[in-house]
């Protein structure tokens, strides 16, 4: 029976369920592990080496590639407008112009949990990340 190894590190565990989840989809199956240990004292993340998606050995060049794949892919998978009527924020991305952006809260939060307003902000068309 072929080992597990260690995949990818994970801050939360909504993304490795969500990249277990595309794993599954395509045939390949994960684990996650310490899940349970770091949402419950998240001070230990640094010590295990956070949240862990770990697959079967001789799946880890597949497991790679399905997710190497999906990630080209997202960037096209949203059609969305340059501008928009009644933006929320009053600016515009400094790379493209459009003001079709949002606030970067995964910058400022906790397992979900905001602790400050974020001043990092992402622009839907472009992908740009910036401060304002």
């Amino acid at each position: 029976m072929p080992n597990l190894v260690r995949f990818k590190f994970y801050e939360t565990a909504l993304e490795a369920n969500r990249d277990k989840q595309i794993l599954a989809e395509n045939g390949v199956n994960g684990f996650i592990a310490n899940e349970q240990l770091i949402q419950s004292d998240w001070l230990l993340s640094q010590a295990v080496g956070g949240i862990q998606l770990q697959v079967f050995e001789n799946d880890l060049e597949k497991a790679k590639q399905i997710l190497q794949d999906y990630n080209d892919n997202e960037a096209y998978s949203l059609e969305v407008e340059h501008t928009i009527k009644d933006p929320e924020f009053d600016f515009i991305c400094p790379k493209c112009g459009s003001n079709h952006i949002y606030r970067n809260d995964r910058a400022t939060s906790f397992f979900g949990i905001s602790i400050l307003a974020s001043q990092k902000f992402v622009c839907y068309y472009c992908g740009n990340e910036f401060t304002h």
